[in-house]
């Protein structure tokens, strides 16, 4: 197992969120944690910023750099990876969390919230990962881990909601090319999915309600899952599409309870869109 004190681990959409449990989980081991997203200032509904959770990553135990960046944007990528650099000595991983929703049909999908998306996820998948290579290059075990789901072209989001369905599995084509491409260099590659819906504030305002909160997970559930995956040598886990609760039973863990957002609705939990019923 890797150890991540000193570790460098950029995270996009670190604001809030799942990439906020990211952060703090890093930072309770030591790592250095670069909270780039575009939220400076807190949301007056959903809350945090890059300041508030660089805050928490230090009383957590790590060192932190806020940085805001808008991931559409190439040079701002590319400063906020040099930042980085300069601040910490390197990079050892990035985490592409940042991500544009909208459960929309073909049909009902404005132009402009298609490009959104395509930008935001996918986009900026390759935007982030070319920033940040050549200083991966020179870290010792270095890992991009990318938020996408599996390939199921059996999902009903074909469907139901094929613009976003198209920018999450552009972001795991990507990220599985990258894997053989950056495998020469030692860098692992690969994505991970929850097997159920998250409580986050996109299921909360652009997905569903406040009642989709009770039956979903906590965040802290993909946050381990992470820790396992940046913390294995970077060649011996590259190119895999991951479910953060198989993961986690495949490493021991048994107690699911603790995740529940709403422990009398832990039984009752909604799977995620993109995997099987």
């Amino acid at each position: 197992m890797v150890d991540l004190r000193g570790k460098t681990i950029i995270i996009t959409g670190s604001s809030r969120g799942i990439g906020r449990a990211m952060a703090l989980k890093f930072a309770s081991h030591g790592a250095n944690l670069v909270i780039a997203a575009k939220s400076a200032q807190p949301h007056p509904k959903l809350g945090g910023s890059i300041h508030t959770v660089a805050g928490e990553v230090r009383a957590a135990g790590g060192d932190a750099l806020a940085f805001q960046v808008d991931v559409r944007d190439e040079e701002q990528v590319r400063a906020m990876a040099e930042a980085a650099a300069q601040k910490f000595g390197g990079i050892d991983a990035l985490v592409n969390n940042a991500g544009a929703i909208s459960l929309t049909s073909v049909e009902n999908t404005p132009v402009k919230r298609y490009d959104l998306m395509q930008a935001i996820n996918s986009r900026a998948v390759f935007l982030c990962s070319r920033a940040v290579l050549p200083y991966l290059k020179q870290a010792p075990a270095p890992h991009i881990l990318s938020m996408s789901p599996p390939l199921n072209f059996k999902s009903a989001g074909l469907a139901q909601h094929a613009p976003y369905t198209l920018s999450k599995y552009g972001m795991t084509l990507l990220s599985l090319g990258m894997a053989e491409e950056f495998r020469r260099f030692g860098i692992a590659v690969n994505c991970l999915w929850p097997k159920t819906i998250i409580a986050t504030a996109a299921i909360e305002f652009a997905v569903g309600d406040r009642d989709t909160l009770k039956v979903s997970r906590k965040p802290e559930i993909v946050a381990d899952a992470a820790y396992l995956i940046l913390t294995s040598p970077s060649h011996t886990l590259t190119g895999q599409t991951l479910i953060d609760e198989d993961l986690l039973r495949q490493n021991g863990v048994t107690d699911f309870a603790r995740y529940a957002y709403d422990p009398d609705f832990a039984g009752k939990l909604h799977p995620d869109l993109f995997l099987d019923r």
